[in-house]
């Protein structure tokens, strides 16, 4: 065996191992489904409150209208980010597609606080401005209304925590912030009905604003967060450090960097071996390293495997290398 005695550079790229398996399609097979039953919802309840607020004189159920109309286009968003963020890689996009779903999140928290800020501003102006009390008959539709929007949103937060969507999160927020929309609006029709005043109705409508812009704030620093590749919860890094180390001739883990993006995890590992090792074995080595880790850590979509010698981890960690030798020793005879 020869010795070597500058540093081996072995990164292993597997494109092929990027494409989304067929779990992680029907999965977000599932999210586009979502997405869709989401559109039908909120354009029927968007014409029905609409129209009940203009016909009832509530501007509460009026502004629920509108955020339901806004909860089309996020939905709609939403759609057409998961389709294009599960695109598999091409010659442009060596990564993929996967950037799709935050931005698609980051717009939906956008429209949220823009809707927020509008509910609050037209609010305030009606307010000031003396219109007719509403009619009795707009609470029944709010009263359907809150139940629909809440059991949507607990769908399709379901379904955002099962393919890990971003924008599927921001979805179902948007989709319980109408909820607190319609609740508050029921509320305040109920208000105005009982103390003959109108402008309990706005009221209700600019309490549900602030809570709207949280949301949307919320739902901002997510995606914004994984755009800049902000690391994941430290569980998954703990998991690829682990598998790692339990591959044969593998030393240590010098350093394990780990970015989602889309559905997947992108894994940047420096892994530490005997420095007398030829660069076909160090070589064979990163293979086995990164085929264990896809195995084994759910949703790995890309390993990059670099080889370091011993004696880089020996000068940066010495106490983890001496560690190590400990734990392989063999325990010392004792003779009679």
């Amino acid at each position: 065996m020869v010795v070597r005695e500058s540093a081996l550079d072995v990164e292993i790229r597997d494109n092929a191992a990027m494409t989304a398996s067929p779990t992680t399609e029907q999965m977000v097979a599932g999210g586009l489904r979502s997405s869709l039953l989401g559109i039908v919802i909120n354009l029927v309840l968007a014409l029905v409150k609409c129209l009940t607020g203009l016909v009832g004189h509530s501007f509460a159920l009026l502004a629920d209208g509108i955020e339901s109309f806004l909860d089309v286009i996020s939905s709609t968003v939403v759609y057409l980010g998961l389709r294009l963020a599960i695109k598999p890689p091409d010659m442009d996009h060596p990564y993929g597609h996967g950037k799709a779903d935050p931005i698609a999140a980051a717009a939906v928290g956008v429209a949220m606080i823009a809707a927020a800020v509008g509910i609050a501003v037209e609010s305030i102006s009606l307010i000031r401005t003396p219109h007719k009390l509403p009619h009795v008959y707009t609470l029944w539709v709010l009263l359907s209304v809150v139940p629909i929007k809440a059991l949507l949103s607990r769908y399709v937060s379901g379904v955002s925590q099962k393919i890990e969507s971003s924008a599927l999160r921001g979805d179902a927020w948007h989709h319980l912030s109408d909820a607190i929309v319609s609740a508050f609006a029921f509320i305040g029709i109920s208000a105005a009905l009982w103390t003959r005043d109108p402008t309990a109705d706005d009221w209700a409508a600019l309490c549900a604003a602030p809570i709207i812009l949280l949301g949307g704030w919320q739902q901002l620093r997510r995606p914004v967060a994984e755009l800049l590749d902000t690391a994941p919860t430290p569980e998954i890094g703990e998991q690829v450090r682990h598998v790692a180390e339990a591959v044969p001739a593998v030393l240590g883990v010098e350093k394990c960097f780990v970015r989602k993006v889309g559905f997947r995890y992108y894994v940047d590992l420096h892994v530490v071996v005997r420095g007398d090792l030829t660069v076909r074995e160090g070589h064979l080595i990163a293979h086995a390293v990164a085929d264990q880790v896809r195995q084994q850590v759910a949703k790995v979509a890309e390993v990059l495997v670099h080889i370091e010698p011993e004696e880089e981890l020996l000068v940066s960690h010495p106490g983890e290398l001496m560690a190590e030798e400990a734990r392989e020793a063999p325990p010392p005879s004792r003779k009679p």
